[in-house]
């Protein structure tokens, strides 16, 4: 049996949860943004050797599944527009992931918190959908981790490799939580 204490004390977890959920999708764009600042304009539609996608797909692609994730997930949240793969600027990329990953961050904090509002995560129309929980997380950093260590490795094939200084503020978790309004650093609470 739950004692009022108990759950409360639950509640407050799981608002918790949802918040620090929130923070951490806000450090994970902050570093796609990094990726985009300094990445050289001539890398954004240069053609990789074979049938890959150039850097501005793989953006669009980060982007438009995000959206998908908000509309089969959250649709009561206003999904931002999409991006076209053809014609995406870096501007536009930079804008529409932020855009995005506001609204990853409302989900997040929401599935995660105590709203109740969102049950399950839908990955995909085709995915079977997951109860949420911080597995909903690790499968969108997972997703976006593997595509920015893409967008890393294609600029150097390429001849276009990222600053040492970028790549190692990469990792600078401490600072990218600060530069995302998180107070403290990881590991404290709000």
């Amino acid at each position: 049996m739950t004692t009022r204490k108990s759950a409360i004390r639950q509640n407050r977890d799981h608002t918790q949860l949802g918040r620090t959920a929130a923070k951490i999708f806000a450090a994970n764009d902050r570093m796609n943004q990094l990726l985009i600042e300094h990445l050289d304009p001539a890398a954004w539609r240069a053609k990789p050797h074979g049938n890959v996608r150039t850097i501005a797909a793989i953006f669009t692609h980060m982007h438009n599944v995000r959206t998908k994730w908000i509309r089969l997930t959250a649709p009561h949240l206003k999904s931002p527009p999409q991006l076209n793969r053809s014609s995406c600027t870096p501007q536009q990329a930079h804008a529409g992931l932020a855009q995005s990953a506001a609204r990853c961050e409302e989900m997040l904090a929401e599935a995660l918190g105590d709203s109740g509002r969102i049950e399950k995560f839908h990955r995909d129309g085709w995915a079977k959908p997951w109860p949420v929980g911080p597995e909903m997380l690790c499968y969108m950093i997972s997703h976006e981790a593997h595509h920015r260590g893409q967008v890393c490795m294609l600029a150097h094939q390429m001849g276009f490799p990222l600053p040492i200084k970028v790549m190692s503020e990469l990792w600078n978790w401490e600072k990218l939580w600060r530069e995302c309004g998180a107070e403290g650093g990881p590991g404290k609470n709000p």
